[in-house]
């Protein structure tokens, strides 16, 4: 049991942590090239999001390194100890590729607001 608790609780983490970098790799896209965001920021709060803009490849980078290790975590042969097997692992599978949704997501919307406005 305390090893099914184990991987839910990596599996939660690999995908908040991948979500997170492809969030922020989104906002550093959108920084400049929606208006509302330099409403929201300010111009000062903009202008050090343009700044940043040079870590969106590191961030996405960050967010694939997050997901590979989910669907390591999520694919893996199940580990047997004392004559037991852990369950099926289709709810982490599902979560892990969710996540990869979500973080594709983010990746095209921040590619495309870099892109159209440098």
């Amino acid at each position: 049991m305390r090893s099914r608790v184990n991987e839910k609780l990596k599996v939660a983490g690999v995908a908040g942590g991948a979500v997170g970098l492809g969030g922020f790799a989104a906002a550093l896209g959108l920084c400049c090239g929606v208006p509302w965001a330099v409403a929201l920021l300010g111009v000062t709060g903009a202008v050090a999001f343009a700044r940043l803009s040079f870590l969106i490849p590191y961030a996405l980078i960050g967010a694939a390194a997050f997901l590979g290790f989910g669907f390591w975590l999520a694919y893996r042969k199940p580990v047997c100890q004392e004559g037991t097997c852990t369950p099926a692992r289709g709810p982490l599978r599902l979560v892990v590729w969710l996540t990869a949704a979500i973080v594709v997501g983010l990746a095209i919307t921040a590619a495309l607001f870099r892109v159209t406005t440098s």
